[in-house]
């Protein structure tokens, strides 16, 4: 089975699945790209990845694991001159770094996180905040006291699914997550293209949901399919319990749970039979599997260490659902295009500061408003240009899969990823959410060859590899 073409342009797309998984930053998941297309025979492209052995240029003198004055611990693996530099882990696990708003400014300067000297980030915070998150775990410290774990990246041997399909289809060596912060706000922008002030999570300042309209609201009010699709497992909720189901998705930071249509609610096995039943809804948006640990997210707790292969492996299962083989491709391939990404960057170092500029503007003139005073947050006593929402966050990898996705393709154009939201809009034809997804460069036109497809038949994939070793001890010096 083939594609079958429609008029080459963004309506050729009837299906658009999303999915963001957990906390990695670009380089730390894609900085090697270059280095796999050489061992492999691709064409290389223009790229801003990880310089190898890289060490930040305004790295801190001093490793704050081994400040005395810091405790614990006192027997510190690195002398207190040692600059960490960038190395490839040799586990596929490691403890958490903390990418809250606090540590993502420290990351951004660890003397400067508010920029209020200059808006040039040192990008020389990474290794303290990883070391004094990991101090501060109870009720004992992570492994990682020295905030190793920081500069670690993977490759194309650990990742190679993810490193294949990045050199097939396409990618960008520009594209960041919209918040520097954690998680949840970036889920609100990922769905609403803002988060009305909010840094933190709804549930550590009791602040009540949102009331800023979502992307799916906009799709029901004009008569488009769409799906919210749940992995049960772990969360207690039979597949067919859609209210249930419901609980576990970003839809909850909104007041639009309350009247959402349970129906649009479904489980990843419902997606699976609607990929090869070619029964996609028009837009889909596919939630981690958060509860099942195959979201990719670094390990919070040591006594269930988090293995990136199998978050990888279940993506590739998503993601095959929807492609198929050359042999025999899935019936929604002809015309989906599936979008990878992350959430955001996870406190793991990226060489690129987030971003300010044309497409990271105030989404709706709301500044943050859950800031702490006591103790004082970042941007609480001295302000700066990244106390404000026009900022990016740091960059994430992506990968767009479609038969019209550009072939071995690296986007240089700066964006966040409501540009998702920006893509959905224009291909069916719903206002923009907020001055932020309005304000992002078109993504059919950057990440698309709707002329010259390259994939009608889609490429063998290989298997995921699962086998690496899963242990958090942070490496030795050197």
């Amino acid at each position: 089975m083939t594609a079958t073409l429609n008029p080459p342009s963004l309506q050729s797309i009837n299906h658009i699945v999303f999915l963001a998984q957990e906390n990695r930053s670009f380089d730390h998941y894609f900085g090697a790209l270059r280095e796999y297309w050489a061992q492999n025979g691709i064409q290389p492209q223009a790229f801003n990845g990880l310089p190898q052995f890289n060490i930040p240029a305004g790295a801190l003198p001093t490793n704050p694991g081994c400040d005395p004055t810091q405790p614990p611990p006192a027997d510190c693996k690195f002398d207190p001159a040692h600059l960490i530099s960038s190395y490839h882990l040799t586990t596929q696990c490691i403890e958490n770094p903390s990418p809250s708003w606090n540590e993502s400014h420290v990351d951004w300067s660890f003397h400067d996180p508010t920029a209020a000297i200059t808006t040039t980030a040192a990008l020389d915070g990474f290794v303290w905040t990883a070391a004094h998150d990991a101090r501060n775990q109870t009720p004992i410290p992570y492994n990682d006291v020295d905030g190793v774990r920081a500069m670690g990246y993977y490759d194309g041997t650990d990742l190679n699914f993810y490193y294949f399909m990045a050199s097939n289809f396409a990618t960008s060596d520009s594209w960041f997550s919209p918040v520097m912060s954690r998680t949840d706000p970036n889920r609100m922008y990922l769905i609403a293209a803002t988060s009305q002030g909010h840094v933190y999570p709804l549930g550590q300042t009791q602040s009540p949901p949102l009331t800023a309209t979502t992307i799916f609201q906009e799709l029901q009010a004009a008569g488009i399919t769409w799906k919210i699709y749940v992995n049960s497992a772990g969360t207690g909720c039979a597949d067919t319990d859609s209210a249930c189901l419901a609980l576990h998705s970003s839809i909850q930071d909104f007041t639009y749970r309350t009247t959402v249509p349970l129906q649009n609610i479904a489980s990843i096995n419902q997606y699976l039979q609607d990929a090869a039943n070619a029964a996609l809804p028009q837009v889909a948006l596919i939630e981690p599997a958060f509860a099942a640990g195959l979201d990719e997210h670094p390990t919070v707790d040591d006594q269930f260490p988090s293995r990136i292969q199998d978050g990888a492996k279940y993506v590739q299962s998503l993601i095959t659902a929807i492609m198929g083989t050359p042999q025999n491709p899935s019936p929604s391939w002809k015309d989906t295009a599936f979008i990878l990404t992350f959430d955001e960057g996870g406190g793991l170092y990226d060489h690129v500061q987030p971003q300010t500029g044309p497409t990271e503007v105030s989404p709706d003139g709301v500044k943050p408003s859950d800031l702490s005073t006591n103790p004082p947050d970042v941007c609480t006593v001295v302000s700066g240009p990244t106390c404000d929402f026009t900022y990016s966050g740091y960059r994430v990898p992506l990968i767009v899969v479609s038969p019209f996705a550009k072939k071995n393709f690296v986007s240089h154009t700066v964006m966040d990823y409501t540009a998702i939201l920006k893509l959905i809009e224009t291909r069916f034809g719903v206002p923009a959410l907020t001055k932020r997804d309005a304000a992002q460069p078109d993504m059919g036109a950057e990440f698309f060859d709707f002329t010259n497809p390259q994939w009608i038949t889609p490429p063998a994939a290989p298997a995921q590899n699962t086998n690496d070793a899963c242990t958090l001890t942070p490496p030795a010096p050197g």
